[in-house]
């Protein structure tokens, strides 16, 4: 959600103080002298009452934000100032002194913030006299400016905007960009514009220029954290063209949240200098763009590699919905229309909405008066006065989560208590039956943990009628808290019901029946103003009838723009959770087998039998280290397990003699990964002293010890004669390796290059068809390199915190990682797309593939076996008493774990 990125919010005062669109200048030291209102006497200055701060100079007020946040902060409208002067002084006082000091007097001063408290503003109407002391400067470099926008609110809307928008371009003229803040003195300039940063509710103006290798926003005041706003070329995911208040002004850049400025929305004076700035950034060589198109979605989405969800959202982003304009802010379906059942029944068709109708067409007795209206009314006719998705609405469902929101558009008050976002049960109900209620849902029902319906105690909203005061939302019998609410809402979304029929509601929103003789067909019309291309503001000479206009747009709400003109669709693939893999596309080819000295059993069509993971048996288990296992392998032409440990020490274990074969003290500090090269005879050892080991089965000794990295070794991996080496440096060494023949012709590692990352290295894999290696770090990131050329392929965020294990899925694609935030992902490596999502409830610290089956070692000491094919666990075992830190899948389908619990054990399951 947008709100959680603004900036300015570890302020006391910010732009959501000022009226929407408002623009904020210069900013004063001050002390402010309250006036003695019993005497109404200017000079009786009162020193002990001094308060110290800023005074903001803002296009429609003045205000002032006390340093002691005990006091209130004041805004002066200029608009109900009566005058401004300087301070004649007082003849037995030197505070404040006279070219110092100026008085604003007028008849309202609203409160906000007092103690610093998020509270309905206070309106004082009572003629006033407020003195302040300028502390560096002199009346001379304050008041012509202050008295300039004084006068122009005296004017009409209309002309009071022209007047400010003659003052701020003669200011912001005079404002040039600063090159000595240009982060590389190589940067070649490529273009330099003005734009607005956009925020919800809120427009700040700067400058925006284009480098060869970074986008900067200078904004021309200091309201915002940082004095320049970075953003580098390389890390743009997207840019995308966006319409602004009905007009194509707008561009919003996307970076992903692990970048230092996830999201940037700008907002341009005409099409033609967006447009030039859009062209400008694309050409670059270091933007290398993640956009998806129209028609591949829909084909993802109708063969279920998408959700409905991902796809509902990429709808909104194609049809120009930003979570930064509350005017076009993404719009979701209800899909629910039970909120009184104890429980949800998805196989029952009355749990849900009709999805071919729009809300106000649910009720027939409420259609059916407004269509009698409908037939008596002139041209341009409309069948609802309201629409789904206003800033209001929005606001309506988040007003918990961002009262300073609601308190700016609502100028300065709550709703009343009982007419808030009080009741899943009520707000149905009222949009069902009321008069003027159409409202669609926001993405915030279908996503996170429903932290929008709690009231955290830091707002009081007021008591309703019955005497409870607005706390938490009440949500309907069948969801035990607003999680599981969120939760529910987002399987009902994903059900195979609202599967079969989003269709027909993306028809009434983005399609066909959006507009023309369909959507009266579909009982689907809106005030005309709220469509794309009704109304063009530029040709609008009158400045009052635009000024209005403009009003309209931003208060009453905007129909998305029309992304199809024939009917969407259906899904004809199964929804999300279910096929991911198949046997066909997972079955491992002839000579990869051969080469791993796979056993499994082929009949002469091609086809594997493929083991049964749900019958895991033990077989063997050992406890031979000191401390926690850190990894184990299975070297099936060798009959044997090796495995290490936080103890520092390499143990090989024989399966069929069931008895230990070495114990190696490789290191003096833990030892992390280890694999078995395919002859056998060689293990490659990483270590936390930042070596990596070669030791020989045959010969019983260390044959070369590699100082490989400058911090612990978190990974390694072997192919074809190459070995891929991570640690916690944050890089991937890669070192031609041969396999040695014998100890005698054994040769060490040599390096070829090193591959660069923000974060440490956890683990990694590699994609032998698609020539691929994919890494993954501490920060959730999950890097995809080109092995051709080592070239940078791509990057997604796709954890919050350390992944703990990653693995590709053969032929597909695609890969599946876990993370200490404890969801279970599925990613596509092209497009970054997830294609399933599963929060497991607990840490998955590591996984194995076998075919379509995905094994989950737990931080609860049990191993999970997943069907991939549908989504869902399969079976379950109790492998530890204690973490399950380690697993490995042989290509023979054995299985091998090891645990905090210092044993290692052998699982086998049964051939299908």
């Amino acid at each position: 959600m947008a709100f959680q990125h603004e900036t300015f919010r570890q302020e006391r005062f910010s732009l959501l103080l000022l009226e929407p669109g408002e623009i904020y200048f210069d900013d004063f030291s001050v002390n402010y002298y309250p006036v003695d209102h019993d005497t109404e006497d200017i000079n009786h200055v009162n020193e002990k009452r001094k308060q110290r701060g800023h005074l903001k100079i803002c296009s429609k007020s003045a205000v002032f934000v006390p340093k002691e946040k005990e006091y209130p902060i004041l805004k002066i409208p200029l608009k109900n100032v009566s005058s401004i002067d300087e301070y004649s002084g007082n003849l037995y006082s030197k505070t404040p002194s006279k070219d110092k000091g100026f008085v604003i007097k007028s008849d309202v001063c609203v409160e906000m913030k007092k103690d610093n408290i998020i509270s309905p503003y206070l309106f004082k109407k009572k003629e006033a006299q407020h003195l302040f002391e300028l502390n560096y400067v002199t009346v001379e470099d304050c008041l012509p400016s202050l008295c300039q926008l004084h006068r122009a609110s005296t004017l009409p809307p209309a002309d009071q905007g022209a007047m400010i928008s003659a003052i701020v371009l003669s200011r912001q003229s005079r404002v040039k960009f600063n090159t000595s803040w240009l982060d590389d003195l190589y940067e070649r300039i490529e273009m330099e514009s003005q734009a607005d940063k956009i925020t919800p509710l809120v427009t700040n103006p700067g400058r925006v220029m284009v480098t060869t290798s970074r986008l900067y926003f200078q904004p021309f005041n200091n309201v915002e954290t940082a004095t320049l706003i970075r953003v580098k070329l390389k890390e743009i995911g997207q840019i995308i063209k966006r319409r602004f208040l009905l007009k194509q002004i707008g561009l919003e850049i996307i970076c992903g949240d692990s970048t230092a400025q996830p999201h940037l929305y700008l907002a341009f004076k005409t099409q033609a200098e967006r447009d030039a700035l859009y062209d400008t950034v694309i050409k670059q060589e270091e933007v290398q763009l993640t956009q998806s198109d129209q028609q591949d979605m829909t084909l993802k989405w109708q063969n279920g590699v998408i959700s409905n969800f991902d796809y509902l959202m990429f709808l909104n982003s194609a049809a120009d919905r930003s979570f930064f304009d509350l005017t076009q802010y993404p719009v979701m379906p209800w899909v629910i229309q039970d909120f009184s059942s104890p429980t949800l029944d998805f196989n029952n068709p009355d749990t849900f909405r009709d999805l071919a109708k729009p809300i106000g067409a649910l009720n027939d007795e409420r259609l059916a008066r407004m269509k009698e209206r409908y037939a008596d009314m002139p041209e341009p006719k409309f069948l609802y006065g309201a629409h789904y998705s206003t800033p209001g609405y929005v606001l309506f469902y988040l007003s918990r989560q961002a009262p300073e929101y609601v308190l700016c558009l609502q100028n300065g008050k709550f709703d009343q208590p009982d007419r808030m976002f009080n009741s899943l049960w009520d707000l149905w109900q009222n949009c069902l039956h009321g008069a003027a209620d159409f409202k669609e849902l926001i993405p915030e029902f279908y996503q996170g943990n429903g932290e929008f319906m709690i009231n955290s105690g830091v707002c009081n909203f007021g008591v309703r009628q019955d005497g409870r005061p607005v706390g938490n939302v009440d949500l309907p019998p069948w969801a035990a808290s607003p999680s599981d609410c969120i939760h529910k809402l987002r399987e009902a979304l994903e059900s195979d019901h609202v599967s079969r029929h989003i269709n027909e509601w993306i028809d009434l929103i983005f399609g066909y029946k959006q507009r023309g003789e369909e959507a009266e067909k579909a009982d689907n019309v809106f005030y005309y103003m709220t469509y794309e291309g009704a109304i063009n503001l530029d040709s609008i000479t009158d400045p009052n009838e635009r000024a209005c206009m403009e009003i309209q747009i931003m208060e009453f709400g905007q129909v998305p723009k029309q992304l199809f003109t024939s009917p969407h669709p259906v899904r004809h693939g199964p929804k999300i959770e279910r096929p991911l893999l198949s046997p066909s596309t997972c079955k491992p080819k002839r000579e990869e087998v051969e080469r791993s000295d796979n056993v499994t059993d082929y009949s002469k069509n091609g086809t594997a039998h493929r083991a049964d993971f749900t019958t895991l048996k033990e077989v063997i288990r050992f406890s031979l280290h000191k401390s926690a296992i850190s990894d184990v392998q299975l070297c099936l032409k060798k009959k044997m397990a090796v495995s290490v440990s936080q103890d520092s020490l390499f143990k090989m274990y024989s399966i069929e003699e069931q008895r230990q074969l070495r114990s190696v003290p490789l290191s003096n500090m833990a030892l992390s990964s280890c694999l078995v090269l395919p002859e056998g005879k060689t293990v490659i050892v990483g270590s936390w002293d930042n070596n990596v080991y070669f030791y020989s089965v045959e010969y019983g000794n260390v044959l070369d010890t590699l100082h490989a990295h400058d911090d612990a070794i978190s990974h390694v991996c072997w192919h074809r004669d190459v070995l891929y080496t991570a640690s916690w440096d944050s890089t991937v060494k890669v070192w031609e390796f041969h396999q040695p023949g014998s100890q005698h012709d054994f040769k060490a590692a040599e390096f070829v290059l090193q591959l660069d990352h923000e974060n440490g290295v956890t683990v990694m894999a590699l994609s032998e068809p698609a020539q691929r290696l994919v890494s993954a770090t501490r920060d959730g990131q999950v890097y995809v390199w080109d092995l051709a050329t080592y070239a940078l392929h791509n990057v997604f965020h796709v954890h919050a915190g350390t992944i703990a294990a990653l693995d590709i899925i053969v032929d597909k694609d695609q890969i599946v990682t876990c993370g200490e935030d404890k969801y279970l992902r599925v990613l596509d490596l092209e497009s970054g797309t997830e294609i399933f999502v599963k929060d497991m409830k607990q840490t998955v610290l590591c996984l194995g593939l076998s075919s379509s089956t995905v094994l989950l070692g737990l931080e609860t000491g049990k191993v999970q076996v997943w069907d991939m094919e549908k989504a869902c666990q399969i079976h379950e075992i109790k492998a530890h008493n204690g973490p399950v830190t380690c697993l490995h899948v042989s290509a023979d389908s054995s299985v091998v774990t090891g645990g905090e619990d210092r044993s290692v054990c052998l699982w086998r399951p049964d051939m299908r």
